[in-house]
């Protein structure tokens, strides 16, 4: 018996239906890929968390926050063949790879937690230049150094400004006045570093030892969370709906100072994150008020700082006694 073959039309009907079937499936499947890796990040910074705690466990409840340079001591290991030159590159220059301070907060709780890659974003590459050049882990898991305090005193005078940052709430665990809200980590939006920096007032002193306080800008946050550029943040235009291109799942992953992690969608994160006229009583409108030190930060994705400068009307500090949990603020 003779067989009958396809026919042309026959053929392209069924790629046409297999086209439209893939074009139905593909979105579905790579959303299926996002949601594991936001349930893989919120593992990773839980396991942080704890990392954390079981630190302050050991040490009286206090925070990590050194500074010190010891030779072998890169995340990256292939960098921990370079020679050691305690003031020179490697410690005090470029590239930083044996310093261990908050820029490689990492290796602070490397013993408790046993991992590089937990320290990572599933949803987000680590910078390539920074961990092949310092060793530094960029676009990962951040630090929270507002809560925890961090130093620049490795190599410093004495009489070196800002080199003691102590955090407003001394760095204790004891000390957060909501530990299932404040956040201690926190995945990296657009920040070119490994920690999350605080800032600290020059109305208040400027000398060796200072108080920080935390990041908690809701303007700092819109645009590297929400649609726009640079250019709209600076024009206050764009920033109303989450940006996948940013964050690929739309929010960020954190971790809380009482050893839990969860998921905030951004739209939630700015909520729960106070107005520079209620923090810093400054003019939410201008990208450049309520700084000193850099004064493009706020709009600038790529500027990287371990220590910030801020400003309040009518000052000297931050407006602290306003009910921000997730930022350790409270009115109580």
């Amino acid at each position: 018996m003779k067989r009958r073959a396809f026919t042309l039309i026959e053929l392209l009907v069924v790629i046409a239906i297999i086209a439209i079937l893939a074009a139905i499936l593909f979105p579905v499947f790579a959303k299926a890929k996002v949601a594991a890796k936001k349930t893989a990040g919120i593992s990773n910074q839980k396991q942080l968390a704890l990392g954390l705690l079981l630190y302050t466990a050991d040490y009286d409840d206090i925070y990590p926050r050194n500074d010190d340079c010891q030779p072998g001591t890169s995340l990256n290991s292939v960098l921990n063949s370079n020679p050691f030159n305690p003031v020179g590159v490697g410690c005090t220059s470029t590239a930083f790879y044996y310093r261990m301070n908050h820029f490689a907060w990492q290796k602070w709780i490397m013993v408790y937690v046993k991992n590089l890659g937990v320290f990572e974003s599933p949803l987000r590459q680590k910078d390539a230049t920074n961990w092949n050049v310092s060793g530094q882990l960029v676009y990962g898991m951040m630090l929270n150094t507002a809560i925890t305090g961090n130093l620049d005193t490795y190599n410093r005078a004495p009489t070196f400004p800002r080199q003691w940052r102590n955090s407003w709430l001394g760095g204790a665990t004891t000390a957060v006045p909501d530990p299932a809200g404040a956040m201690v980590l926190l995945e990296a939006p657009l920040l070119l570093q490994a920690p999350l920096p605080g800032g600290s007032f020059d109305a208040q002193g400027s000398g060796p030892v200072v108080t920080v306080y935390p990041l908690a800008i809701k303007e700092f946050w819109r645009w590297r969370l929400m649609n726009g550029s640079q250019t709209d943040c600076v024009n206050r235009t764009a920033g109303i709906n989450a940006d996948s291109s940013k964050m690929p799942h739309e929010g960020i992953t954190i971790g809380y100072t009482d050893g839990h992690a969860k998921f905030l969608p951004a739209g939630a994160f700015l909520a729960q994150t106070p107005s520079k006229s209620e923090y810093l009583g400054a003019n939410p409108s201008s990208p450049t008020s309520g700084w000193t030190f850099p004064t493009d930060m706020e709009c600038n994705f790529t500027r990287t700082s371990g220590n910030l400068g801020f400003v309040a009307t009518p000052g000297p500090g931050p407006n602290i006694n306003i009910n921000y949990p997730l930022w350790g603020l409270s009115s109580n």
